[in-house]
């Protein structure tokens, strides 16, 4: 039985075949098949936020024993009694049945927790600094507790998204602290989704870990359940690749693949403009495009860009290593302003459907940067709101998860959707959760004082909304002409 949902199942299984020719010319990548029972591996997992909890999870899953290393003995409570600190579809599940199991547990004890540890993963926070770059403040600490504590042969994994190069400063730190240890550096960049993180964890496209060739041995040991599907849950119709490469390379793989993911989103967002221009349709331009087996459908859906904490810090990390570099990286430098300039253009359409914002009450639908999530870091509903309260409109969200936005501690907050767009002049949808696509647009036209719904994710039925007698934008959708009436 697989531990993640049917929904999860078909997400990860779309464009996951591999072809023996295409995987023997991606370059030191392979599939590694064991005949015999694989060898337990002691883990330890530094940091116990977002990445650190799932991975620890997964690690148990996949049969290992797991140790989560947390500073805060707050969070270790709440771990130990199956309780996680964020919204993970299916996390708490996970982590109650590895806690019955005893394959998992956690620890305040940095020095405890690694005793036992064959390897080592280090998953503490990179966020960005008061000057952009990534702030190594906590990996660093993190890396010199670990070479201090460290006994015996020990395999350093870095699993935190780092700057290029981050792995020869990492065998420095290790050398400092502990001069006459046996420890190698890896690095192991994590692929994640929120929302879908333990499926993405347990059944990936890829596993990438580079360093030197033993302890990549090491590593993979480690993954070969996952890469296998040998695992309780395994799927035998998943074909992971495992590539072997060195740490520059494995840190560059994380970096190209968000940028890529990020400007090709961006791509469509700008074309979604020039289909609201033109009158054209950006859902058929897209699907189109998509035909192209050399660009294919997925992440060409237009809307109001992306979020989160990856996509724009990668970026922004490698317009800061081009500087460093001398190097000129003008497509990739281009990505992350054209990116907000998408989410300046729902105030654009607001305004001019409107004919002005000022005192205008506008409900908005939805708060996280993406459906399945609490997280709004780097969201695009809080530049949006900001926005549209420098505009002195009124504005009142619902989200179903998110409690709280940090950056707007007095935004007004509805309990659910029809309080929300109760005499609203506008409704704009920012998050695609499920529920909103049970939406009554009978009932929204009758609570509204105004008749404006914008789709900011063009995921909205239009037919509906305007059969409701209300007024359908979206971003670069065509127009839907209201139905005939007799």
């Amino acid at each position: 039985m697989r531990v993640q949902n049917a929904q999860h199942v078909a997400a990860r299984r779309r464009g996951t075949a591999y072809t023996a020719a295409g995987v023997a010319a991606a370059g030191g990548a392979r599939r590694i098949i064991r005949r015999g029972p694989i060898p337990m591996v002691n883990v330890a997992v530094i940091g116990s936020g977002y990445v650190g909890t799932v991975a620890a999870v997964a690690f148990a899953i996949a049969g290992n024993d797991v140790v989560g290393v947390e500073a805060s003995a707050e969070k270790v409570a709440a771990l130990r009694s199956g309780s996680v600190p964020f919204h993970e579809p299916g996390l708490e599940q996970h982590l109650a049945e590895q806690l019955a199991t005893r394959r998992i547990r956690f620890t305040d004890d940095l020095a405890e927790g690694i005793a036992e540890a064959d390897v080592v993963f280090i998953c503490v926070g990179t966020p960005p600094g008061l000057d952009g770059r990534p702030d190594l403040t906590a990996l660093r600490a993190a890396t010199a507790q670990v070479g201090a504590a460290a006994q015996g042969r020990t395999i350093v994994v870095t699993k935190s998204t780092v700057p290029i190069g981050w792995g020869e400063e990492a065998q420095e730190i290790l050398r400092r602290t502990n001069a006459g240890s046996d420890m190698s550096v890896v690095s192991n960049p994590e692929f994640l989704r929120e929302g879908t993180a333990v499926s993405d964890f347990l059944y990936p496209d890829r596993v990438v870990i580079g360093g030197d060739a033993d302890a990549v041995d090491t590593v993979a040991e480690l993954y070969a359940p996952i890469i296998d599907q040998s695992f309780p849950g395994g799927d035998p119709t998943c074909r992971p690749v495992l590539l072997r490469t060195d740490l520059a390379t494995a840190e560059t793989i994380k970096y190209a693949a968000n940028a890529f993911l990020a400007a090709k989103i961006t791509y469509i967002n700008e074309v979604s403009r020039i289909c609201d221009a033109s009158g054209a349709d950006v859902e058929i331009v897209a699907d189109a495009v998509g035909l192209d087996h050399r660009i294919e459908r997925k992440y060409l859906g237009a809307g109001i860009g992306y979020g989160g904490s990856c996509f724009g810090k990668d970026l922004e990390a490698l317009t800061f290593y081009g500087v460093d570099h001398e190097l000129d990286l003008p497509l990739i430098n281009s990505v992350n302003p054209s990116n907000l300039r998408q989410r300046q253009h729902i105030i654009i359409k607001l305004r001019a459907a409107l004919g002005g914002l000022f005192g205008r009450r506008i409900a908005l639908l939805g708060l996280a940067y993406k459906p399945d999530t609490d997280d709004t870091r780097g969201a695009p509903s809080v530049t949006i709101a900001r926005h549209l309260l420098e505009a002195n409109a009124d504005i009142v969200a619902y989200d179903p998860v998110v409690k709280q936005v940090e950056e707007l501690p007095n935004l007004e907050r509805a309990t659910d959707v029809y309080e929300a767009v109760t005499d609203a002049d506008a409704t704009v949808l920012l998050t695609e959760w499920t529920e909103f696509g049970d939406i009554d647009f009978a009932r929204v036209a009758e609570l509204m004082r105004g008749d404006l719904v914008v789709d900011g994710r063009n995921w909205l039925d239009p037919h509906r909304i305007v059969a409701a007698g209300l007024r359908y934008h979206s971003m670069g959708r065509a127009p839907v002409t209201p139905p005939a009436t007799d």
